[in-house]
């Protein structure tokens, strides 16, 4: 399929795609509020196909990549869901590495979310990216699927769960003791959970379009944050001042970037919504910022 750019739709559209990915309507709604959308040349159903995740544009980095080191693993999540099964890429060099936890959208481990480890790893990072969909049977390997199972999972136990693969990761005899974590979307705000929940544990944090904690859960944040946020993504990036007013208020170090004209979802690279200049950018600022923060000192 012929990848499609945002600018080829409405902006519109895309926000009410965007209501669909996030659980806000369901497929037939969507497909219902397309059909006004017509005039674009194409139907309600070839819009949406177009508008869905094309895992074919993903890898950036091939699962065979010499420089790297693959494998699925599992970590024991005794207050979570029992376990949680994940993607574990690190360079294939030996020596101790700093690491970094990478979380997923609101989907599960899909192609896109393996390839951002397999980045981290060329990167000389130990790189993590836990399934949150295991206590259900895992990513199913198709985006509508994986909503559904998303929806099915306690929401508590699988944030004990990236607590449990965090804590995993940084105790590895391979890792340096710093520990970084990067998510998206859903992911994002488990990032920011997880600086809540960790304190000085976590050494740094990057949230791509996270929701963000209240002021009482920011006061316990203590890893320097980059935050990441698309200009045209009202829902998330509309929470960003109030959230900058807390670390501030709690000296938090942190840095934001607002990427203007980009939408939610920018940095994913399998849909329309990928934005190639902000998402090259922010993520060359992501690995700046794990280098600075991960690697002082050791």
């Amino acid at each position: 399929m012929e990848r499609r750019k945002a600018s080829e739709f409405p902006q519109e559209l895309l926000n009410l795609f965007d209501h669909y990915v996030h659980g806000e309507i369901d497929r037939r709604a969507f497909l219902d509020g397309a059909k006004k959308f017509a005039g674009i040349g194409m139907s309600a159903t070839a819009i949406f196909e177009a508008l869905r995740p094309n895992y074919a544009w993903a890898q950036q980095v091939p699962k065979d990549d010499k420089r790297i080191k693959t494998e699925y693993v599992t970590v024991d999540s005794p207050q979570g869901n029992g376990n949680i099964k994940g993607y574990f890429a690190r360079p294939a060099k030996a020596g101790k590495q700093p690491a970094v936890l990478v979380i997923h959208e609101n989907r599960g481990l899909n192609p896109y979310i393996e390839d951002v480890a397999r980045r981290l790893a060329t990167a000389n990072f130990l790189a993590f990216a836990p399934d949150g969909l295991t206590s259900v049977g895992g990513y199913p390997g198709d985006d509508e699927k994986g909503a559904v199972l998303f929806g099915k999972v306690d929401k508590p136990k699988m944030t004990e769960d990236f607590l449990a693969s965090a804590r995993w990761l940084k105790g590895r005899p391979d890792c340096t003791g710093k520990l970084g974590a990067v998510g998206f979307c859903f992911g994002g705000g488990i990032v920011n959970t997880l600086a809540v929940r960790m304190g000085s544990d976590l050494s740094a944090g990057v949230p791509f379009y996270g929701a963000q904690p209240n002021a009482t859960d920011t006061a316990k944040i203590k890893a320097p944050l980059m935050l990441q946020y698309a200009g045209l993504d009202e829902r998330i990036t509309g929470g960003a001042a109030a959230f900058e007013a807390a670390l501030k208020a709690n000296n938090v170090p942190y840095e934001a970037f607002v990427y203007d004209g980009a939408n939610h979802g920018f940095h994913n690279d399998t849909t329309p919504r990928y934005d190639e200049a902000a998402a090259k950018l922010a993520w060359q600022r992501t690995i700046d910022f794990f280098n600075k923060n991960l690697r002082t000192g050791v």
